[in-house]
């Protein structure tokens, strides 16, 4: 129990950097499963992030599940640790699994809120930095130095400060010795979410070998081609839902049971869609709300016993006969929009 008190504390500190940094943001960590913990929005980035103390928890499953998510949703995902076995993460540093990038909340912070990025990335090999090639080959040439004076500062070979010359990466005490020779800093900013190569998905989060995958490691897929899940009102509503046109892909270990995306009237719509009961309803009315506010979508939420109610607290409520009346998407929306406003 303190551990998960520990936990409650550092999430409610981290949406309050994301809120601080201007970001609308959704909680699901207190609902269980859940693939992620916060969602957020500024803008045009959407951030999907999960919180772990010890980031080697994070296993290939369940990075997948977060890939699969950030391509859903059009968003970037973020690791926020602690420490990596007993050992403590450093700020300034960005780390990486699977191809997540991995902060501590210091740096989450400094570069949300104050629009300090980190300069440091972890590898296989140690802690580097990555070197702005122009500028030390211009503060090289202005200070009149060959390549093998700069060297000989450096500690490295000739034909490492041309790797560096060229954007390469270098180890932190190298740069730190250039840059205490130069009087300039040399280390180029990283942004988290591009050019880190964290970014992209690697091959070690899908399963190693694809007949063993399954069925929760392969979503999200296209419900049509999902065979039955056993469970006959969510196939029923999520078979509608394709029927009519939208795009539909279950998810797992998320507060919704499938992610829906339609072309309608020149733009895109995103459906988040629940299966349940009333009182499952009225537990996640607030969540699933803000997820879709997020996503810039819509929830919609197929209650398992008719109730005569349209919705609760602006979630709309449908049954599956109610489903089955539409034939369009475009008609669907506009009457989930009339029943989110009732």
């Amino acid at each position: 129990m303190p551990r998960e008190r520990g936990r409650e504390r550092v999430i409610a500190r981290i949406r309050s950097v994301l809120e601080r940094a201007g970001f609308y943001v959704s909680d699901a960590h207190h609902v269980r499963p859940t693939a992620f913990d916060l969602i957020a929005r500024r803008d045009s980035l959407l951030l999907i992030l999960k919180v772990l103390k010890n980031v080697d928890a994070l296993d290939g499953s369940e990075a997948k599940r977060l890939h699969d998510l950030s391509r859903l949703f059009g968003a970037q995902v973020l690791l926020v640790g602690q420490s990596s076995g007993t050992t403590p993460l450093e700020p300034g540093v960005v780390y990486g699994r699977y191809g997540i990038p991995i902060l501590v909340e210091e740096s989450l912070e400094e570069y949300l809120v104050k629009g300090v990025p980190p300069f440091l990335v972890s590898s296989p090999g140690g802690i580097f930095a990555r070197i702005d090639g122009a500028r030390l080959r211009a503060l090289r040439e202005a200070g009149g130095l060959s390549l093998g004076a700069l060297a000989g500062v450096a500690g490295v070979s000739r034909r490492t400060i041309q790797l560096y010359e060229e954007d390469g990466g270098a180890e932190v005490t190298v740069v730190e010795r250039l840059e205490r020779y130069l009087g300039e800093t040399i280390a180029r900013p990283i942004d988290p979410f591009e050019g880190t190569g964290f970014g992209r998905r690697p091959e070690a989060a899908r399963s190693a070998n694809a007949e063993e995958e399954t069925e929760e490691d392969a979503a999200p897929r296209r419900a049509r081609t999902l065979r039955a899940t056993g469970d006959e009102l969510r196939d029923s509503a999520l078979a509608q839902l394709g029927g009519m046109g939208w795009e539909v892909f279950v998810t797992v270990r998320c507060p919704f049971d499938a992610f829906s995306t339609g072309d309608l009237r020149g733009g895109r719509e995103v459906l988040i869609t629940t299966v349940g009961s009333l009182r499952s309803a009225r537990h996640r009315a607030d969540l699933l709300q803000q997820i879709a506010h997020v996503a810039e979508g819509h929830a919609l939420f197929i209650v398992r016993e008719a109730s005569g109610r349209r919705s609760i607290e602006g979630l709309p409520l449908f049954t599956v006969p109610e489903l089955r009346r539409h034939r369009d998407p475009a008609e669907l929306i506009d009457e989930i929009a009339e029943r989110e406003s009732a």
